[in-house]
């Protein structure tokens, strides 16, 4: 049974920091060092000196970006630049954002959930995570005792009861309504029982699958699992022991998951010069002039990967004389052989072009970006793939199993400072 909690957020004064959608940010996954220095120039209160600040050339193991993010923190609090709202309540998001000149609206709760252990099959994972990034977000917790960006969770609404009950809360005024580069952010706060009650009765038998932040949701866990060791209390309703996350129905049609494409560089030249004659063996190849085409008209569902090189584009068909099964690692499930980026991954990255190598792979979702990147001799290679229905994410999710790393990225990327949540106290 999945625990689904209000919480008394912390959120922005807006009479000291003016325009709301100058401190907001993404989160800090997807943020480049020169996106960095400008959301700090955005405002003095950009939440990216708590998410994401910046690296000094003079840090030391005691003064670093992590204890600068928990001294700001403390000093907006003091300040009264943030501040705690007075009772435990669920927000309700509303994101409105344009996709390809087409207007969707994505409709979430942000509350908290208790952290369970993968095994206890409450919380599911669909993602491989990398133990680098989950140690620098754990220094962040430790040194701040906070989540400042929500992870995203989807669940199944059968009869849309909850989506019905969020909607009633969106017909008052927002608490919160701000514009951030055509994205429009609304936020209503409701504390009222009988809504509290009614969205964790409803929330309660159902599966949360983590779709965005896989790695902070591990993270939340190694934290949690420090401070019971160090806590002499053990009445479980501590907030260390929840996580912020917003939830969002598979249902709802502002779901929108894109594929992230690979990048490759540093591949020795003989590698190259061999690459298509042993891709031959797997894959029946066509390759089309990239000035004849465009990349999303050749894009479907006849190839598995594409491939982009310098001037032209390389469609990738698996043969029917090849067996998945033979080729591709036995740990894991069927519906987890047949997925392209599973074939991409082990058939073509890891078998042929560089085993053990990881050092020299960059992602985008952006095909275009992809086809740039190539052109100008920044990357050698592209992998271009086709996006992920949410239900074979949740299908692999069912199966206990997990997609490579970096398999799905959930467009758009919710804000980081909207509502903050804090660890220290109980729920």
């Amino acid at each position: 049974m999945a625990e689904i909690c209000p919480f008394p957020g912390i959120r922005y004064n807006q009479e000291k920091v003016g325009d709301l959608a100058s401190v907001i940010c993404p989160p800090y996954d997807v943020i480049s060092p020169e996106e960095q220095r400008a959301y700090y120039e955005k405002s003095d209160y950009n939440v990216i000196r708590l998410e994401h600040a910046l690296k000094l050339p003079e840090d030391t193991q005691s003064d670093n970006k992590h204890s600068r993010a928990n001294a700001t923190f403390n000093q907006w609090i003091k300040e009264g630049i943030l501040q705690d709202d007075p009772v435990a309540s669920f927000y309700v998001h509303e994101h409105s954002f344009a996709y390809r000149n087409i207007r969707k609206r994505r409709l979430g709760l942000i509350a908290c959930i208790r952290l369970e252990p993968w095994e206890n099959k409450v919380v599911f994972p669909h993602e491989n995570t990398v133990p680098g990034i989950k140690s620098d977000r754990l220094e962040l917790m430790r040194a701040c005792n906070a989540n400042f960006s929500p992870l995203l969770g989807l669940y199944e609404d059968p009869g849309q009861r909850v989506t019905k009950l969020l909607i009633s809360q969106t017909k008052r005024r927002p608490l919160l309504d701000l514009t951030q580069a055509g994205d429009t952010h609304k936020v209503w706060m409701s504390s009222e029982p009988e809504f509290v009650q009614r969205v964790s009765h409803f929330l309660a038998p159902k599966p949360i699958y983590i779709a965005d932040g896989h790695h902070r949701y591990e993270t939340a866990l190694a934290y949690r699992d420090e401070r019971q060791q160090s806590s002499s209390s053990a009445i479980g309703e501590e907030s260390f022991n929840f996580v912020m996350m917003t939830l969002v129905a598979f249902s709802d049609p502002g779901l929108m998951v894109l594929p992230l494409h690979r990048l490759m560089r540093g591949i020795p030249s003989e590698t190259l010069t061999g690459l298509r004659k042993q891709l031959e063996t797997f894959f029946e190849i066509e390759s089309v002039p990239l000035a004849e085409t465009g990349l999303p008209e050749l894009r479907g569902a006849s190839s598995r990967v594409l491939g982009l090189e310098s001037g032209s584009l390389v469609g990738l068909r698996l043969r029917q004389s090849v067996s998945l099964k033979e080729i591709m690692p036995r740990d894991h499930s069927e519906i987890y052989r047949k997925l392209d980026v599973s074939i991409l991954q082990h058939l073509i990255i890891e078998k042929l072009i560089a085993p053990g190598e990881s050092s020299n792979l960059a992602y985008t979702p952006d095909s275009e970006q992809a086809r740039k990147q190539v052109e100008s001799g920044e990357y050698q290679l592209a992998f271009l793939l086709n996006p992920l229905p949410v239900t074979t994410i949740k299908a692999i999710a069912d199966a206990h199993d997990r997609m490579p790393g970096k398999s799905t990225y959930f467009y758009p990327k919710l804000p980081t400072g909207l509502v903050i949540n804090c660890l220290e106290g109980e729920l």
